[in-house]
C-alpha cells in the first residue's frame, strides 16, 4: 500500500514539469517579438543597404527561426516524452512527427539545430570577416566544430545502443 501510494506521487510529479514548458512557451513569444523586432527595424532600409547588409539580415531572421524551430521541438517532445500525451485529435495540422520523437532522437534534432545556429552565426562573422576580430573568428570556429564533434559522438553513441539493442 506505501509503495504504491510513494510511486503514484513520483508518477505523478512528472507535472512538475509542465510550468518549464509553459515557461519555453514563453521563451518562443520572446523569439517571436525580437524576430518582428527584427524585421520591422531593417524592412524600411532594405532599398538603401548593401547586399552583404540584406544577407546579414537575412540569416539573422534565419537564426531566430531555428531557434524557435527548436524551442517548439523540445516543448512538444519533451512534453509528450516527460508529462502527458498532447490530445489534438486528428488535427490536419499536427506534426508527423509529433508522438515519434523519443529522447534519443530529440537529443539529435536538437545537436543538429544547435549546430545549425552556430553555423549561421559563423557565416554572419565570416560576410564581415574585414571588421572581424580574428580571435574571436577563431573561437567561433572552435565552438561550431565542438557541436559538430559532439553531434557526431551522440549520433554514434546513439547507433551503438541500438545496434546492442537489436543483438539482445
Amino acid at each position: 500500500m506505501i509503495e504504491r501510494r510513494l510511486e503514484q506521487a513520483i508518477f505523478s510529479s512528472r507535472w512538475l514539469m509542465a510550468p518549464f514548458y509553459l515557461g519555453l512557451v514563453v521563451a518562443l513569444l520572446m523569439l517571436m517579438i525580437k524576430f518582428l523586432q527584427e524585421l520591422i527595424h531593417f524592412a524600411p532600409m532594405v532599398l538603401s543597404a548593401k547586399d552583404t547588409e540584406v544577407i546579414l539580415a537575412v540569416l539573422t531572421l534565419i537564426d531566430l527561426s531555428l531557434a524557435g524551430n527548436l524551442l517548439l521541438m523540445v516543448i512538444f517532445s519533451g512534453y509528450e516524452n516527460f508529462v502527458s500525451k498532447i490530445d489534438v485529435g486528428d488535427h490536419r495540422d499536427r506534426p508527423e512527427w509529433m508522438g515519434k520523437v523519443d529522447f534519443s532522437g530529440l537529443k539529435i534534432k536538437l545537436i543538429a539545430s544547435i549546430v545549425a545556429i552556430s553555423g549561421i552565426h559563423l557565416l554572419k562573422s565570416f560576410m564581415n570577416i574585414g571588421s572581424a576580430d580574428k580571435d574571436d573568428l577563431f573561437w567561433l570556429i572552435v565552438v561550431h566544430m565542438t557541436f559538430v564533434v559532439s553531434g557526431l559522438l551522440l549520433a554514434l553513441m546513439d547507433w551503438v545502443v541500438e545496434k546492442a539493442h537489436r543483438a539482445h
